[in-house]
């Protein structure tokens, strides 16, 4: 609730005057009655026309005035509630920017994608409707409590009884409502993550004909959230019928002992039409109430779940030193691991375990290793996407853990496994390895990534719309342009992670040839599970489990590491590698 409160603080004005004007609105609102039985005991009662038209215009002006004050609160609740939420909705976004990949594999991506939208959308609509009518009807409600005692207090003796009741009612509804409504959304959470998972695997999905399988599944999960929101809606929906029996019964109480007293000369019979228009007042007042504690409740649920994810400390905050390049001249590897083990969260054992190597600025490395090994995860290790949980990482004989990761990654350069492009044109995606990058340094890039050929076919230059997803492209053609976005930033350091397994062994050739010759002092990372393409490397890391399995040069490997010896025969490239050896 605090941080609630923080997003309405920087609009103190807007957000008092929606409940200032809603309860003006409502005190015209509690004069109406007063009015009515005027009309009825002095114009009708007396058969005074010109009074009953002085009091009709008075009602027409009471309605005008209250309904511009409604006007006038409607717009100040909107606002503040809206810049309310597009506030959060920013600071969850950065927020969740500054999560390192443990956090995000921890939450897991469609939950964070439904606290950024459908929960913050309801603690939105929460702020909007609270702002209009959290003190407007219970304002209503005492007010027209007042009033009726103030026309006569033993006829007003029910509205003591009815309130309390009503009051007992709706608090009870609502405390069994709200941790309902927390299921509610755990339950949209995984349908959204089953959604999201076959619409990104949909290809998948048909290529194995799942279609009937993942339905079913679908409808489970479905079929569970619509049970929750029926079951939670029939509680709910007992607000209303609940709460027109008991004011019901209160309107009966009224005219009961109204009339007794009307008979008596007691009570005029505007003053029971007023009494009447009160208990009605509390009635609609009631039910708003209501309707508006089911919202909170929502709201209030949708709140906590949106808190738990500000809660959640990024385990690798923006904080550290800038990496220094001085070292590099004193003969300071470009990267260096020391006995270096990683585990994943949750996992029983480690991923990586006792990897150390180091090197030299300028140099290439190439790791390979089968499936499951270790090669991602070490990638992802260097420009610090997770930090090693045993070891120590060296960037120019700097610990990685000293370090920005925002710096880190300015001087190194990744292409992941998976190509992921962005809509926008080409020369955006371009430079988002550098953000001043010439279309000379782009051009300059796409040669060295050989996609400058593609790209001239396209006819349309830099200016190339790139769909959603790159789904323009071919699979081959994303991975060389990812290669081109990350040499276009110039980085000092540059991770290819079987980026190239998508290209032909001509382009791929072709595509190794040019980084060597043209990346100059840049160290380079060649993770790949063709042998041709790290063959030519300074040093070849194997990895087998997670651990080093050997280290040297492709001719030192070949003809003494049995593992590399194995990769080698299982390849076509293996009996050019014999015949060279």
């Amino acid at each position: 609730m605090t941080r609630l409160l923080s997003y309405l603080r920087p609009h103190p004005i807007i957000t008092v005057m929606a409940p200032l004007f809603k309860m003006l609105e409502a005190t015209f609102e509690l004069f109406v009655p007063l009015v009515v039985a005027q009309m009825i005991d002095v114009g009708i009662a007396g058969n005074n026309t010109p009074y009953l038209w002085r009091m009709g215009a008075l009602l027409i002006l009471l309605g005008i005035v209250g309904f511009s004050f409604s006007l006038t609160a409607q717009y100040f609740a909107a606002k503040s509630a809206v810049s309310a939420g597009m506030a959060m909705r920013s600071d969850l976004f950065a927020h969740i920017g500054t999560f390192s990949y443990q956090e995000i594999d921890t939450i897991g991506t469609s939950t964070l994608i439904n606290r950024m939208t459908n929960d913050v959308n309801q603690v939105q609509n929460g702020i909007n409707m609270f702002l209009r009518l959290f003190l407007r009807s219970p304002f209503v409600v005492l007010g027209a409590m007042v009033m009726a005692f103030s026309v006569d207090v033993r006829a007003a003796l029910p509205f003591a009884i009815t309130i309390p009741v009503l009051l007992v009612v709706v608090f009870a509804i609502l405390l069994i409502s709200m941790p309902l409504y927390k299921k509610v959304q755990r339950q949209l959470d995984r349908v959204l993550l089953l959604t999201r998972e076959n619409l990104l695997g949909i290809r998948v999905v048909r290529a194995f004909a799942r279609q009937r399988e993942e339905k079913e599944r679908f409808s489970r999960e479905a079929d569970g959230l619509y049970r929750k929101q029926i079951f939670v809606g029939k509680i709910s929906a007992l607000l209303n019928p609940l709460t027109y029996v008991i004011i019901n019964l209160g309107i009966i109480a009224v005219l009961w002992f109204g009339g007794r007293q009307v008979d008596a000369g007691d009570l005029t019979q505007g003053q029971v039409i007023a009494l009447i228009n009160y208990m009605s007042q509390i009635l609609t007042e009631l039910v708003k109430l209501a309707n508006l504690i089911i919202l909170l409740s929502r709201a209030l649920a949708s709140l906590a779940r949106v808190d738990a994810i500000f809660d959640v400390e990024p385990s690798m905050p923006d904080e550290g030193a800038s990496p220094s390049f001085s070292s590099a001249q004193e003969g300071q590897p470009a990267v260096s691991f020391e006995n270096v083990g990683f585990t994943y969260a949750g996992a029983r054992e480690e991923t990586l375990q006792g990897i150390s190597f180091s090197v030299m600025p300028g140099e290439t490395i190439g790791i390979i290793g089968g499936t499951g090994s270790g090669k991602s995860t070490l990638a992802n290790l260097i420009p610090r996407f997770y930090d090693c949980t045993s070891g120590t990482i060296r960037l120019f004989g700097q610990d990685v853990r000293s370090l920005k990761p925002s710096a880190i990654r300015k001087i190194v350069g990744i292409v992941p496994q998976k190509a992921t492009i962005f809509s926008g044109t080409l020369r955006k995606n371009m430079q988002w390895g550098k953000r001043d990058a010439t279309d000379e340094e782009i051009y300059r890039a796409l040669d060295i990534a050989q996609a400058r050929e593609f790209v001239d076919s396209k006819e349309k230059g830099l200016d190339l719309m790139i769909q959603q997803g790159g789904s323009n492209l071919s699979g081959g053609q994303k991975q060389r342009l990812t290669i081109a976005r990350a040499l276009a930033g110039e980085p000092d350091i540059l991770i290819l992670d079987d980026s190239a397994s998508a290209l032909d062994f001509a382009t791929d050739a072709k595509l190794r040839r040019a980084i060597k010759g043209s990346t100059e002092n840049m160290t380079v990372f060649i993770i790949s599970q063709r042998v041709s393409a790290i063959r030519s490397a300074d040093h070849i890391l194997v990895l087998d489990d997670g651990r080093p399995a050997g280290y040297g040069t492709h001719e030192e490997l070949f003809s003494s590491n049995h593992v590399y010896q194995e990769i080698c025969a299982s390849q076509s490239a293996g009996k050019e590698a014999s015949a060279n050896a």
